[in-house]
C-alpha cells in the first residue's frame, strides 16, 4: 500500500473542497505543491494521480479527468464509483429533487439530435412521476405526496441549486445542459442507459456532431472532430464514408475564437487597472512620512506574502 504524503492530501483536498477544477487550475495547484510543472514532468504528474487513485479505490472514490463537452476544456474531480444513482448526489437533495434531476439528465442525454441541452421551460415541466416504476406512475394514488406537491417554484429553486453545484449548467443560449460534475460522475449511468458514445474517444456523446447521413448513427464531439480532421487527409465519416460539413465546424471555431479574444481583452484590461492601482498605492505609501519604516516594511511584506498564498489557494 502506497503511503500518501501531504502533497497527495493537498491535491485531494483541493478537489473535494472546491469541486471539479479546470486543467489549468489543477495544474497550477500541482505546481504550487510539488514545484513541478505537469507539462514538463508528465510522468511525475501521472505517478501522483496513480498513487492517489490506488488509495481512493479502497473507499470507492476516484480522481478522474474528463472534457467538458460544451467548451472542450479538460477538468479534474473526485467522484464516487458506487453504482447507486442517488448516492451520486449525496444527501443534500431530497427524493423529489433527485427525481427532478434524473428527469432532466434523461431528457438531455436521450436527445437524438445530441444538442446537449433542453430549454428552461422544458426543464421546469419535467414530470416527477415519470421517474417512478411504470405500475406506480400509471396510478395517481401511488404517486408520493412529495412528488405531487413539488411546485414550480421548488423546481426553479432546485434547478438553480443544481447549476450552482455544477450538476447542471447554463449554455450560452440560456438553455440547461449537463454540468461538469454530471459528466465526471455519471459515466457508468450513460453506459447503462445506452447513451450513444463518441466515435473517437468512446465517452458519452451527450453534446456532439451527428453524421450528415441520416441513416448513420455516428456522433463525434466537436473537439474530437476537430482533432480528427486535422490528422487525416480524408475528411469522411468512418461509419458511412460521407463527407462531414466542414463549413459548420469552421464557423463555430470562429465564434469560439471571438469569445476567447473578448475574455483575454477583459483579463488584460483588469490586469492593467490592477497594476495602475498598485502604482498609485505604492506612491501614496512612499509619501507617508509619518509612518515608520519598520511598520511599512512589515505591512508590505506580509501583504505580498498573503497575496501569493491566496493566489495558490484560490
Amino acid at each position: 500500500m502506497v503511503s500518501l504524503s501531504w502533497k497527495h492530501h493537498t491535491l485531494i483536498q483541493a478537489l473535494i473542497s472546491r469541486g471539479p477544477l479546470k486543467e489549468k487550475e489543477f495544474h497550477s495547484i500541482f505546481t504550487g505543491v510539488t514545484g513541478r510543472n505537469p507539462g514538463d514532468a508528465k510522468k511525475i504528474f501521472d505517478k501522483y494521480l496513480l498513487e492517489i487513485n490506488k488509495e481512493l479505490s479502497y473507499v470507492h472514490f476516484e480522481l478522474r479527468a474528463c472534457r467538458d463537452q460544451y467548451d472542450g476544456h479538460v477538468c479534474y474531480g473526485v467522484v464516487n464509483t458506487v453504482s447507486d444513482d442517488q448516492s451520486k448526489l449525496g444527501t443534500k437533495y431530497s427524493v423529489p429533487q433527485i427525481a427532478f434531476f434524473k428527469g432532466i439528465i434523461e431528457a438531455i442525454a436521450q436527445d437524438e439530435a445530441a444538442q446537449g441541452c433542453i430549454s428552461g421551460f422544458d426543464a421546469l415541466n419535467i414530470r416527477l412521476e415519470n421517474q417512478l416504476p411504470s405500475e406506480a406512475s400509471s396510478s395517481q394514488q401511488q404517486v408520493p405526496p412529495a412528488f405531487k406537491n413539488f411546485s414550480m417554484s421548488q423546481k426553479e429553486k432546485t434547478l438553480n441549486e443544481l447549476v450552482k453545484d455544477n450538476w447542471l449548467c447554463r449554455t450560452r443560449d440560456g438553455n440547461v445542459g449537463l454540468g461538469i460534475r454530471s459528466l465526471l460522475d455519471l459515466r457508468s449511468w450513460f453506459r447503462n442507459n445506452d447513451v450513444p458514445s463518441c466515435e473517437v474517444c468512446n465517452e458519452a456523446g451527450v453534446k456532439a456532431d451527428l453524421c450528415p447521413n441520416e441513416g448513420c448513427t455516428v456522433r463525434i464531439h466537436k473537439y474530437c472532430l476537430k482533432n480528427l480532421l486535422s490528422q487525416r487527409d480524408d475528411r469522411v465519416c468512418s461509419g458511412c464514408g460521407k463527407l462531414w460539413p466542414l463549413g459548420r465546424v469552421a464557423k463555430e471555431e470562429a465564434v469560439e475564437a471571438a469569445v476567447n479574444d473578448e475574455d483575454e481583452e477583459e483579463i488584460d484590461t483588469t490586469a492593467t487597472a490592477l497594476r495602475s492601482k498598485k502604482r498609485k498605492h505604492r506612491n501614496h505609501r512612499d509619501s507617508a512620512e509619518n509612518v515608520s519604516a519598520s511598520f511599512a516594511w512589515s505591512s508590505g511584506t506580509s501583504g505580498r506574502r498573503v497575496t501569493r498564498s491566496a493566489a495558490h489557494l484560490s
